[in-house]
């Protein structure tokens, strides 16, 4: 069928896939007539866009005629009715549909040459002044400017989305970057990786034997590594996984690799096994930084705790006024006269009062503790549990745009013991910039449970710490003690530890929906968050609950589940606005959560995993706004909205450090590369009441069975016992 041209105005998108960009949308022709069904590729555009798509018109056996979009471009609309539309829909900043109303009266037809020829006229619009007219000018410029970046990437093959993110990081520069420098983009712009820059760059001409190709492959090879958790990556594997994704000869790689470790790129280091290892420059002076900095802290000559040095403890034990086992009578007199002390241990085992008695010893000697956790959520938890304020790591540092901190060696904090709870979740670059801010002779405890999964950024912190061996001083609770034992939460948390089947009949407050199907665990998930689980404990669906799958993909994956439960919590309302971006729609009331570190954004920085709930839509200043589970109100530009992900449903990786009333995991065998003993086990402590496991037992036993997939790359335990001499 030869190809056709359909000029029509967006109204509405019905379904986007934001990985692949399908889009069905509805649009209207202006023939008066009813709307139109179009399909294919259209990410990007926003309802009240005038598109001109080339495509061909089809037939579908259950939804009729469509129209097939191959490509499109946005067009100016010329009618009155076309040009109000168009400005009113949100689509220019600090533009609504009042305002666009009295433009259109005023100019008619002439409003959109208006703002694009002479917008210093816009002033003669009345009650619009000087500030907004300037403000409406800038941004039909920056529109203007991004359709440009737009068309050129529609060009080489990039999705629109990204357009923005490109145009804002290199302003009037963009296009040639792009031309020249393609791989600069997955260096420099966020949800830009080095698959898409290599696309960019094939369409620009750069060789497939590029030595720029196959650099920018090597660092994004090591990037890739630090992203699954490693610090470094063995040089034959780094090499190894190179060639795979370059496609290029071994020499070649080899040859790169030497001339990026001569520009020093990258850093060489052989390790004491003998192993070559390769790091990212940052991973591997963050590694040093926090082995020679906690050797620091050990070994300093004064003591700002030196009144525990000479204390009678069988007195400060009785002084708590509640028994203590040995384990946590070590735990306390650890933590108190050692500089650097790790207590970890599961749940039920004494942790948290171990904690709030080290917290009352050291207050009542007047010593000043400072409390902090990696998440909000955990802050807060630390808070109700000593009686003393605990802020997150990244605002106990006051970390700056850029992540430097404003505590630092030459600015430590002011405490003399420092308290990290969920320690697990620490990793490499944060734990390093903590250990810079603690003053000499202050002490640091580090408080968390290793048989977690370890942090979503590189490294594996606690457990490092905490090598067979190693010369840091620790403690581990073993003891569940009896009030514990009543909790099927608890007993299971632990039988899971342990390499046993939770028990899942007979227990008040844990379930098993058994389900083998993924579909049909989707449904029963969405309809125990729903409906069960408020009916019989009176759980509110968005706060208390909180779904937690293996994965993001698939049909009981986090993804598809948010989309269903967002339908069954938060469904479109006609009287509030909404905003879509790529496949995702948010609404007033979604509970979303960040999905990189921001250091520029909110008052300290917004970190990957912060929760929050979406409290505004603002159409007309183009800005959405979150309520963090820090109770700060951080803004998002339409444009940023790739930062944010719903949270009904996520993955067990990002729930560390939380903690809910109740829990649900669908767990299936469509998961079962994922299924490990230590993801079931960080799921099931996340709760604090109550556990709903929806799936297959043969899921839960693959689980159950299944050891974790071994170490990650990193050398901070050898660092340790080579300056520590263990």
């Amino acid at each position: 069928m030869s190809d056709s041209v359909l000029d029509a105005v967006l109204e509405r998108i019905t379904f986007a896939n934001e990985e692949t960009g399908y889009t069905v949308a509805r649009v209207d022709p202006g023939r008066g007539g009813d709307l139109v069904t179009v399909v294919g590729s259209l990410l990007g555009v926003q309802p009240g866009e005038s598109i001109r798509m080339r495509g061909r018109w089809g037939s579908h056996p259950q939804y009729g005629r469509q129209f097939h979009v191959d490509d499109y471009s946005t067009v100016l609309p010329a009618t009155i009715q076309g040009i109000r539309r168009y400005l009113g829909s949100g689509l220019i900043k600090g533009i609504g549909p009042v305002l666009a109303d009295k433009i259109v009266m005023h100019f008619g037809v002439d409003a959109l040459d208006v703002i694009e020829r002479t917008p210093e006229r816009l002033i003669e619009v009345p009650k619009l002044g000087p500030k907004r007219t300037k403000l409406i000018a800038d941004a039909w410029e920056e529109q203007k400017a991004i359709k440009e970046v737009m068309i050129f990437l529609q060009g080489v093959g990039v999705s629109t989305s990204l357009a923005v993110r490109i145009y804002k990081q290199y302003t009037d520069k963009a296009i040639e970057v792009v031309k020249e420098e393609p791989y600069k983009l997955a260096a420099d712009v966020w949800g830009i990786g080095f698959k898409t820059a290599d696309t960019i760059a094939k369409a620009v001409g750069i060789p497939h034997d590029s030595p720029q190709r196959v650099k920018a492959g090597l660092a994004f090879t090591l990037s890739e590594a630090t992203g699954n958790g490693n610090c470094f990556l063995p040089e034959n594997e780094l090499i190894g996984a190179a060639i795979k994704i370059l496609q290029v000869d071994a020499g070649l790689v080899i040859e790169c690799l030497a001339e990026l470790i001569t520009e020093e790129g990258v850093t060489r280091e052989v390790m004491p096994d003998g192993e070559v290892g390769i790091y990212l420059n940052p991973f591997h002076r963050a590694e040093v930084s926090l082995a020679a900095q906690l050797s620091r802290l050990l070994n300093a000559p004064d003591d700002r705790l030196s009144a525990f040095a000479s204390v009678s403890w069988d007195r400060a034990y009785a002084w708590l006024g509640a028994s203590l086992a040995d384990a946590q009578q070590e735990a306390v007199k650890l933590a108190l006269t050692r500089k650097v002390a790790v207590l970890t241990g599961g749940p039920g085992c004494g942790k948290s009062f171990t904690v709030r008695s080290i917290v009352r010893l050291a207050v009542a000697k007047g010593a000043k503790v400072v409390l902090a956790a990696p998440t909000g959520r955990a802050a807060k938890r630390l808070t109700e549990l000593t009686g003393h304020e605990a802020r997150t790591v990244h605002r106990l540092l006051e970390l700056k745009p850029g992540g430097d901190a404003a505590f630092d060696r030459d600015r430590p904090l002011d405490a003399d013991l420092v308290v990290v709870d969920e320690a697990s979740m620490l990793d490499l670059l944060l734990a390093n910039k903590l250990a810079k801010a603690v003053a000499p002779g202050a002490h640091l405890l580090l408080v968390g449970d290793v048989d977690q999964l370890p942090s979503v950024g590189a490294g594996e912190v606690l457990r490092d710490v905490l090598a067979e061996g190693g010369p840091i001083p620790s403690v581990r609770l073993t003891h569940v003690f009896r009030q514990a034992q009543e909790s099927g939460v608890v007993t299971n948390a632990h039988r899971i530890n342990a390499g046993e089947i939770p028990i899942v009949q007979g227990l008040q407050d844990f379930f098993l929906f058994a389900v083998e199907e993924s579909e049909d665990a989707a449904k029963v998930t969405v309809d125990v968050v729903a409906n069960r689980l408020p009916r019989k404990f009176g759980f509110k669906p968005r706060t208390d609950i909180q779904v937690l799958a293996p994965m993001r993909g698939g049909p009981a994956g986090a993804g598809a589940l948010n989309t269903e439960l967002q339908e069954a919590l938060t469904p479109s309302k006609p009287d509030l606005p909404e905003r879509r971006f790529g496949g995702r729609v948010f609404r007033v009331g979604d509970k979303v959560t960040q999905v990189r570190n921001n250091y520029d954004k909110g008052e300290n920085g917004v970190f990957n995993g912060t929760l929050g709930v979406v409290t505004g839509i603002d159409p007309v200043e183009q800005r959405l706004t979150v309520r963090t589970d820090e109770d700060e109100d951080v803004h998002y530009e339409f444009g940023e909205l790739d930062e944010l992900t719903h949270a009904y449903a996520m993955t067990i990786h990002r729930s560390q450090g939380s903690e809910y009333p109740c829990v649900v995991i669908p767990i299936t065998t469509s998961s079962w590369m994922m299924l490990q003993r230590n993801l079931l086990y960080t799921a099931v402590t996340r709760a604090k009441k109550v556990v709903v496991l929806v799936g297959s037992r043969r899921a839960i036993g693959q689980a159950v069975r299944t050891v974790g997939a071994g170490r990650r790359h990193t050398a901070l335990d050898h660092r340790l016992a080579r300056r520590l001499g263990s």
